[in-house]
């Protein structure tokens, strides 16, 4: 005997035992489900359930009794029939390519969800699924770090990625808002490690800078630093002229802007969270070791890689010791860790926010400029710049009751 395909989709108010009562009924006739799936938005359900059932009358009494369970439960159930050539169909649509689209900022409106999901129709590609990842927003009480995101499960064959990403970027520019996408492979369920500039990304200041004020160079050496990090001068030749500058100043100086150090928002968390589902993480700075291991203790960082500076009696002088970490040492660092580690590079993760940053930002498998600097954002992976640096959670998948289990 011929079997029927159905989809039963249930609306209405959730409460316990309502899908073991459905399912209960589904069993009693020896139905097969095709599919389930689920999602609640402020007590209300949506309930969507592909089943099989053998034609005649175990299909017509399955479904007497589903709208008679349905209205005891005080929900809507509706049938729609589906044939074997649809159903087939939807089967064979399950191999083609899967990415996820996640969305990122203080507050989500409805205008930037909604040209999201346009440029995703345009290329007639599916939403599977859409997610909330940030934990329900107060409109009474005042939130100290408002953050908000969504994660968009798409399927579909994209010929041009490139293209593809230009226009959430556009969007991303017009509309004040982060859009990450990634393929949704095995790789990126199991990042495994994460490696991070320093200055301007863990912490919310350029040391260099720092030193060059205390030391009576500050302008002198901004310039410089700034003409860098937009990637007007070579990194190797703007360091040696900065670090001339500050020949002379105490290592006492040292100690007290380590101790002041300001940490960008959202890296305690991010740390702590990755700390505690196994990632290895890494400092890999342009910046001085000096203050990468001062971060390394207080933030439980893995590796540090950065530049040495000379001290002698008590004073800099000038120098460095070892080969200066620029993009291109930073680039190698990151394969050496992941070497060590036994990590496949698709597995690795990196965030910064220079131009010296951009060859390890594009040799991970996943590079996230932060707050970046506009040649960086437009050439990198991916980029954050509406909320901390926790954000990388979000694009990681995990959702705020991971997160604040720690």
């Amino acid at each position: 005997m011929a079997n029927d395909i159905f989809l039963l989709n249930i609306s209405g108010q959730d409460k316990p035992g309502l899908t073991s009562s459905l399912t209960g009924v589904l069993a009693h006739y020896d139905a097969k489900i095709l599919d389930i799936g689920q999602a609640n938005i402020h007590d209300t359900l949506s309930l969507g359930m592909l089943y099989e059932i053998q034609s005649g009358e175990k299909s017509a009494a399955v479904q007497k009794e589903l709208l008679f369970t349905a209205y005891e439960l005080g929900i809507t159930a509706k049938f729609t029939p589906i044939s074997l050539e649809d159903y087939e169909h939807w089967v064979n649509l399950q191999g083609k390519d899967r990415y996820i689209v996640t969305i990122l900022g203080e507050k989500l409106s409805a205008l930037q969800i909604s040209e999201v999901a346009k440029v995703i129709s345009e290329k007639n590609l599916n939403i599977d699924a859409i997610k909330r990842l940030t934990g329900r927003l107060s409109l009474v009480r005042k939130e100290d770090y408002p953050r908000a995101s969504i994660q968009l499960s798409i399927r579909g064959k994209i010929e041009n990625k490139a293209e593809f990403n230009e226009k959430f970027m556009k969007i991303s520019r017009d509309l004040d808002v982060d859009i990450a996408f990634q393929e949704d492979n095995i790789y990126r369920r199991n990042r495994r490690l994460v490696c991070f500039d320093m200055d301007s990304t863990l912490i919310q200041t350029e040391v260099i800078d720092e030193l060059a004020e205390l030391a009576g160079v500050g302008d002198e050496v901004k310039a410089i630093t700034e003409s860098a990090m937009q990637g007007e001068i070579d990194f190797n030749e703007s360091f040696i002229k900065r670090m001339k500058l500050l020949k002379g100043l105490s290592e006492d100086v040292l100690h007290d802007v380590a101790r002041n150090l300001p940490i960008t928002k959202g890296a305690r968390r991010l740390i702590d969270t990755l700390k505690s589902y196994g990632f290895k993480t890494a400092i890999l700075s342009g910046g001085f070791d000096y203050f990468g291991h001062y971060l390394q203790k207080e933030l439980g960082i893995d590796y540090v890689y950065a530049n040495r500076l000379e001290i002698k009696d008590g004073v800099l002088t000038g120098n460095h010791i070892g080969d200066i970490v620029n993009g291109d040492k930073k680039a190698e660092y990151l394969k050496e860790i992941a070497k060590m580690e036994g990590i496949n590079m698709s597995q690795t993760i990196a965030v910064g926010d220079g131009a010296n940053d951009l060859q390890m930002l594009n040799v991970a498998g996943l590079g996230i400029a932060f707050h970046a600097k506009p040649t960086v954002k437009d050439n990198a992976q991916s980029s954050i710049s509406s909320i901390g640096l926790d954000g990388v959670l979000y694009l990681l998948g995990y959702h705020d009751r991971h997160i604040d289990l720690i």
